[in-house]
């Protein structure tokens, strides 16, 4: 198959060919991953190692590479999804306790891991300082799968799936403020030219400002006439025009196209497209990540072997700490203040997009080690997690005992790739 791939001619057919053994390879691996009760990022990641350059080597090298743009378009997608949840309405009744843990949470995970590559493994601050924020963010997929398996309800979950809804929305800005910061000392002419400094954060702003109209213009041209094909036709379309703004001036667009889905949100009060843009993303979405998968660089596994086992505990602590004492100090219940941090440990999606955001910010050496460092994790992090996530559950008394084995027994439904659990609309 390497062979044949390598021998045809045609770019197109290249291309073309490579979508489909990704599209396939995805879907096959989590055949088998849904057998280990494991979320679907973790055989769409698998399968990318599998089909890559250091195993089968199914899809050309010049393919892959030539494919940075699905990063940009997937998490510009996630992103508008991740708006939604920033409804003021629903943002006032969730409280104050909400807002203190998640921000704990994050931040906290984001410094042990910065000050932990600064001083202890004397990397550069660049490098620590993106690893800290890409550290922040939490995958809920393998957390929310195991509340379905075991129908969990009450306070802790509430509490559970609100921070996770935000959680993300902290990692992406901690991330944008990161890399502005980082691009500016790896440009080595930033000592002296304040320029270098402002531009980012003025582009930046610009986007921002930019994510405000499209979701005012969104909610102008969708409306009760239009069909649900055009709906579809006119978000994907302003997506991707501030997608292509922000790259092209070499920004990320994760909070531009977050803001313009919490104005769509706010303006609309309605759901509806963010459900047709979630019905539409699965194939780019798995594209995204097998890609990911496929760009694993398995030698540096050996070099950043000591560097991520220190991530991957030292964030499993940063995150348990940080939802300790933000329940401690928000008047948190004791369940939700001791146990809170297990569930928010897996790690996927989100995180791995920005590690390649954070690749192209940093030296190629340094860059292959983030990127390496958080897919191997990511994995890790997807295993642990159910487990963890299901100590939470019994440890807080949410769920008293096992679920039936029987024939009778639901069956477990795929759950979204790294969006929070939709809540219910008061």
């Amino acid at each position: 198959m390497s062979l044949f791939m390598e021998k045809i001619t045609s770019t197109s057919a290249q291309v073309v060919l490579s979508l489909a053994v990704m599209l396939l390879a995805g879907f096959f691996m989590t055949r088998i991953t849904k057998k280990l009760r494991l979320p679907n990022v973790t055989g769409y990641i698998l399968s990318g190692v599998i089909i890559g350059p250091y195993v089968l080597h199914l899809v050309p090298d010049r393919v892959i590479a030539g494919m940075d743009f699905v990063t940009d378009i997937a998490l510009a997608f996630i992103a508008f999804g991740v708006g939604r949840y920033f409804r003021i309405a629903d943002l006032k009744k969730s409280g104050k306790k909400v807002f203190v843990i998640t921000i704990f949470e994050a931040l906290t995970a984001a410094v042990f891991i910065t000050l932990t590559m600064i001083f202890v493994f004397h990397l550069s601050v660049p490098f620590s300082l993106l690893l800290g924020a890409i550290g922040s963010a939490t995958a809920p997929a393998s957390t929310i799968m195991t509340i379905r398996q075991y129908h969990a309800k009450g306070e802790f979950v509430n509490m559970i799936l609100q921070v996770v809804a935000l959680d993300d929305a902290v990692a992406l800005v901690a991330f944008s403020v990161c890399a502005a910061v980082a691009q500016a000392m790896e440009d080595r002419s930033a000592a002296i030219s304040l320029g270098i400094v402002l531009l980012p954060a003025l582009l930046n702003l610009a986007a921002l400002a930019l994510g405000v109209l499209a979701g005012w213009l969104l909610h102008k041209l969708i409306n009760d006439k239009r069909s649900a094909d055009h709906r579809l036709v006119l978000v994907t379309a302003i997506i991707l025009c501030i997608t292509g703004f922000c790259t092209a001036v070499n920004i990320s667009p994760l909070l531009a196209c977050m803001v313009m889905g919490t104005v769509y949100i706010n303006v609309s009060q309605s759901k509806e497209i963010f459900k047709q843009v979630n019905n539409f993303t699965p194939a780019i979405l798995l594209l995204f990540f097998v890609l990911s998968g496929a760009r694993l660089n398995l030698p540096t596994l050996a070099t950043a072997g000591v560097i991520g086992v220190a991530y991957f505990f030292v964030r499993i602590v940063g995150k348990y700490a940080g939802a300790y004492f933000g329940a401690l100090i928000s008047g948190a219940s004791k369940p939700i203040r001791n146990y809170l941090g297990l569930a928010l440990i897996p790690q996927a999606g989100v995180s791995i997009g920005l590690a390649v955001l954070g690749q192209r910010i940093l030296p190629a050496e340094l860059g292959v080690m983030l990127s390496t460092i958080i897919l191997s994790s990511g994995v890790l992090y997807e295993m642990v997690g159910p487990a963890c996530a299901k100590a939470s559950l019994f440890l807080s008394h949410t769920i008293q005992k096992e679920p039936s084995l029987g024939p009778n027994c639901p069956e477990q439904k795929d759950v979204p790739l790294d969006l929070p659990l939709p809540m219910k609309d008061h």
